[in-house]
């Protein structure tokens, strides 16, 4: 019996010998199993337990999971808001790879040169954007040789869209294209040689006409007296010509320089009206039939000065522009709750083409009959600069023969009623 019992026992330990490693390794093969599987899809929430040892390595591989989960998030976040911030740039930005074809492009880029995102994405950008000149510009930046950037005007979405183009070396041999709209910038430089150039003009004719006179009157042989007074009385009008001309100058750039109307207070528009009126009438001299329509009985806040200086400049327009024996009419109303002066007149009437334009700086319809008229060409500048720093507007209907109506409305909050 106890010559059995160790036989037995030393089977079992023998058994337990052979089965212990069996089991050992199908355990370690099961484990490793496990972990292909998750490894082909190793998502966090399915991630074995593990046995032994093995729980650790599958612990640890969980923290690296977890770990590269978040930062792939905060990454992804990161790509997205750095896409968002560039898409709302006010420059359009492209990215080319080292064929110049487009890897990707924003918003403003897509405006700026007409182009889609999704349709253009490969393209070559030669293709895309045909202008000698920025084929040029580009040939130059991919043989190295630097230079300022390229200023293009285009049509884009509005007609005649000037841009500052610039390319920068990006990666290995990638370029960064930066495009910003200089339009504004464009214009405003424009408009300051045409300033420029409209202020010599306005100023050299008077200035040719005394400059005659006076040469004549100091010769030798001085015209008689007769003739010089005439003289003087031509060199008097063109001096006035010139004051008129200084003295809008000053006045337009006070409005565009100033934030503010100077000093705001209550303003007696219809005892402005009867001003007007007797103003109008003697630089009309009999020649026109002026009067006053409806005269609403509320006064504005605003500026005496300026005010009286936009509805002065409207009513000295309709008496230089009607010819003789016409009618003005000036009135003073409520138009829908906005108090409106408005100045109607049966002169030549205006292009509906010219309309838009009328509030340029020395823009005329008949640059003739303006000079003769005695216009200096910024009065509806001014009239505009006044309006818009009363937060109002200009509103101007006419029709070719038969009239105008110039009116400058001012909002409903700055309505007195007396």
């Amino acid at each position: 019996m106890m010559q059995f019992g160790i036989g037995t026992l030393v089977m079992l330990v023998l058994l337990l010998l052979v089965c212990v490693p069996f089991i050992l390794l199908v355990v370690q093969l099961r484990q490793r199993r496990q972990l292909r599987i998750w490894l082909n899809q190793p998502e966090v929430r399915n991630s074995p337990d593990g046995i032994g040892a093995w729980r650790d390595i599958f612990t640890r591989l969980q923290r690296l999971r977890k770990e590269d989960h978040i930062e792939r998030i905060a990454l992804a976040s990161s790509r997205d808001r750095f896409r968002l911030m560039v898409q709302t740039l006010p420059d359009g930005i492209i990215l080319l790879d080292g064929n110049d074809h487009i890897e990707w492009l924003n918003a403003t880029a897509c405006r700026q040169f007409g182009l889609d995102a999704q349709r253009d994405a490969g393209t070559l950008i030669e293709q895309l954007i045909r202008h000698s000149q920025f084929i040029e510009y580009l040939t130059d930046f991919r043989a190295g040789r630097q230079s300022a950037p390229l200023v293009l005007a285009l049509n884009g979405e509005q007609p005649r869209c000037v841009l500052s183009i610039s390319l920068l070396s990006f990666g290995d041999a990638g370029g960064l294209l930066l495009a910003r709209d200089i339009t504004e910038i464009a214009r405003a430089e424009t408009i300051r040689r045409d300033f420029i150039a409209n202020v010599s003009h306005e100023l050299r004719t008077p200035l040719t006409v005394i400059s005659g006179f006076l040469e004549q009157i100091t010769s030798d042989h001085a015209p008689p007296a007769e003739a010089t007074r005439g003289f003087l009385v031509l060199m008097n009008e063109q001096a006035q010509r010139m004051n008129r001309l200084v003295e809008d100058l000053l006045t337009l750039s006070r409005l565009e320089n100033a934030a503010t109307p100077p000093r705001e207070e209550r303003v007696n528009v219809p005892a402005l009206m009867q001003s007007l009126l007797i103003e109008s009438l003697a630089l009309s001299s009999g020649r026109h039939a002026i009067e006053l329509g409806e005269i609403a009985p509320f006064w504005v806040q605003g500026s005496p000065d300026e005010l009286r200086s936009a509805f002065g400049n409207l009513v000295s327009n309709a008496v230089r522009y009607t010819p003789a024996g016409g009618s003005i009419t000036l009135s003073w109303s409520d138009a829908d709750g906005s108090p409106t002066f408005a100045v109607t007149d049966t002169g030549i009437g205006i292009p509906p083409e010219h309309v838009p334009r009328l509030s340029e700086r020395f823009y005329r319809v008949d640059k003739g009959r303006s000079a003769a008229s005695g216009g200096t060409g910024l009065g509806l500048a001014i009239v505009k600069h006044v309006l818009a720093r009363h937060q109002g507007t200009l509103l101007i209907r006419s029709e070719v023969g038969r009239g105008s109506t110039f009116s400058a409305s001012l909002p409903a909050a700055r309505l007195i009623r007396v």
